[in-house]
């Protein structure tokens, strides 16, 4: 039976709450007050004192824990670079005007590039419409000044078909032939690395509570994520901002995006950042974007082994995934068992009347691993859960390693794939820095009578790599 979330039936209304719980200060209004249980009324209600979690852990810092490594940065700019394609293709590769079928030599124009071929190596060429290919040996290169064209003799005796003449082809180079007793080759080829770079962003919060406030108990029991409890309502208030300024960390370097030049933050006097390069738009921009809906099907997963073979072709791979694609993935997963006409032989094939049956799949082997894991920041009704517009299903990260040319340390080094750079000296860590002003809550450094509780990070993503990625967009 099909229906919205809060139609379906069994289900029912309200809808998701999605109204903060929290503003930006700490008021009377924020605590429960006697007009929720009145205790001079002289019926006494049975309350219970212990705050309840109905959103069980909201905090949704768990992501870059699991696939990164976090590393001290002394620089305002990261740098690092990447290793070019070890051998080159151009699929752009068309016959000048004026070729004829059956010359046995012609030139060709790549286009805007510049083509690096040289006198003496083999060629093959390959009609990309049709089903005709050659192979030749490079004349001349570049042909008469002109850096984007290469001229080529076949070794077949018809030389290039009359059909052919307008085509475009790909051509890459396979080898040379040289004749006996003759000089070496001509020039030479410099390989060329891609330079990338990010720089850190500075990430501030802030939690303030005035000295009143710290002395009012209340009766009921907070509590929060990472243990604290108690009467004091200001703690729990000092350790929800603490959990906040710790998601904040981990969406900035998934989410943010460089400043634009003419942009409004270019122009503003809130930030002298240039922003910095997320998770997110980094794969956009150098990786693999899949979009229109998730791949739920064997061979829309062979394209995307057939895209990874033509990039690093790694070995292992981790799909971090919103609740729907997961259920797409064992759904396609449990097509593949001829057994399960209801789907119910895989999981736990002892088929006991008593025993559960796991109806999911945290792995699979096609072409390469997959591990497949949910992401809560995908599900989350208050972040990206549930968005429409730019929604975002799931991201497969390479698992392992890469070595990579470190300007600073001036060598090579092993870096994951996915690492968190923060700024650190030996005189300060800008990791995760705390510190407590005012005069309140044994704070002695103003007459400020309250207790403000500063939060301060600075760092960066860096993405390696990035076209082993893939994105996984709507």
């Amino acid at each position: 039976m099909a229906g919205s979330l809060n139609t379906l039936t069994g289900l029912g209304n309200p809808a998701v709450a999605l109204t903060p719980s929290s503003v930006k200060a700490t008021l009377p209004t924020n605590y429960l007050s006697s007009s929720d249980f009145n205790f001079l009324n002289q019926y006494l209600p049975d309350t219970y004192e212990q705050e309840f979690e109905r959103y069980g852990n909201r905090s949704i810092a768990s992501f870059l824990r699991n696939v990164s490594a976090e590393i001290p940065s002394a620089s305002d700019l990261i740098k690092w670079a990447e290793q070019g394609r070890l051998h080159t293709k151009y699929t752009t590769a068309t016959p000048i005007a004026g070729t004829t079928g059956g010359d046995d030599a012609v030139t060709f124009d790549i286009g805007t590039a510049t083509c690096n071929f040289r006198v003496g190596q083999t060629v093959f060429l390959s009609n990309n419409a049709g089903s005709t290919s050659y192979r030749g040996l490079v004349t001349e290169c570049p042909v008469s000044g002109d850096a984007t064209r290469f001229r080529v003799a076949f070794y077949n005796a018809s030389g290039i078909a009359a059909g052919d003449t307008s085509a475009t082809f790909t051509a890459f180079v396979y080898g040379s032939e040289f004749q006996k007793g003759s000089a070496g080759m001509s020039g030479s080829l410099d390989p060329k690395d891609d330079i990338f770079e990010v720089k850190p962003v500075i990430i501030k919060d802030k939690f303030e509570v005035s000295g009143s406030d710290m002395a009012q108990i209340g009766w009921v029991e907070v509590t929060t994520e990472n243990g604290a409890s108690g009467y004091l309502w200001y703690v729990k208030a000092e350790h929800e901002t603490r959990l906040r300024f710790d998601d904040y960390l981990e969406m900035m370097m998934i989410e943010h995006v460089p400043t634009e030049v003419g942009s409004g933050v270019a122009a503003t006097a809130l930030t002298a950042t240039s922003g910095s390069q997320g998770l997110f738009d980094a794969i956009e921009d150098r990786g693999n974007v899949w979009s229109g809906g998730n791949p739920s099907t064997l061979g829309e997963f062979d394209d995307i082994v057939n895209r990874l073979d033509k990039q690093g072709a790694i070995a292992e791979n981790v799909l971090f995934v919103n609740r729907e694609f997961s259920f797409d993935i064992d759904d396609m997963l449990a097509a593949q068992n001829s057994y399960g006409a209801g789907g119910t032989s895989y999981g736990l094939f002892d088929n006991d009347k008593d025993m559960a049956i796991s109806l999911g799949f945290s792995s699979f082997r096609r072409g390469y691993d997959f591990y497949k894991s949910d992401w809560k920041y995908l599900n989350d009704a208050t972040l990206r859960g549930g968005l429409v517009g730019g929604a975002v299903n799931g991201v497969l990260i390479p698992a392992g390693t890469m070595s990579v040319y470190d300007q600073i340390m001036g060598k090579n080094m092993k870096r994951p794939f996915l690492h968190v750079r923060y700024r650190a000296s030996e005189a300060e860590n800008r990791k995760f820095k705390t510190w407590v002003t005012g005069s309140a809550g044994g704070a002695a450094t103003s007459d400020l009578d309250a207790m403000q509780v500063n939060f301060l990070s600075e760092r960066a993503l860096c993405t390696l790599g990035a076209n082993n990625f893939v994105l996984f967009k709507d």
